[in-house]
């Protein structure tokens, strides 16, 4: 009895403080492309692509990919690839107006679905040349390629 309520509590705590392992994000993106950190870098240099930091206003002074542009994405819908948009927010005129231009979006990581979730909404918008860089910020930074604060 006492294994069931300290398991019971401990399962409680982690979800309570997040501790639990979020899903990850799809590996495709439907009228997209899934591009490595290193396709990545080789567009931030070039600068040929721009990019969409979705983390938060917080994190993105951080530090960021040089040049990216930050455009917080508020979700509030399941973390899902069939998720509802229309619970969440997202600012489309922190885009760039082209809908040619090459964008990249980024977040955290391959759990982080702000960027999925804006790459999703930017191409329902018609944007043409999406990108999602699934591994996000946190494999740029294990890479140790270069940081914008």
């Amino acid at each position: 009895m006492l294994k069931q309520v300290i398991g019971a509590s401990i399962l409680t705590l982690a979800v309570a403080t997040g501790a639990m392992a979020q899903s990850p994000t799809p590996t495709s993106l439907v009228g997209g492309k899934v591009i490595s950190v290193e396709e990545g870098r080789k567009l931030a240099e070039s600068k040929n692509a721009y990019f969409i930091d979705t983390r938060s206003v917080i994190n993105f002074g951080k530090g960021h990919v040089p040049g990216a542009r930050t455009a917080s994405y508020k979700s509030n819908s399941d973390d899902a690839a069939n998720f509802d948009s229309s619970k969440d927010q997202f600012d489309l005129t922190k885009l760039p107006p082209g809908k040619n231009d090459s964008l990249v979006f980024y977040s955290d990581g391959p759990t982080g679905w702000k960027s999925y979730k804006a790459a999703v909404v930017a191409i329902k918008a018609g944007y043409k040349n999406v990108g999602y860089m699934r591994a996000g910020w946190s494999d740029w930074t294990a890479k140790g390629f270069p940081v914008e604060n």
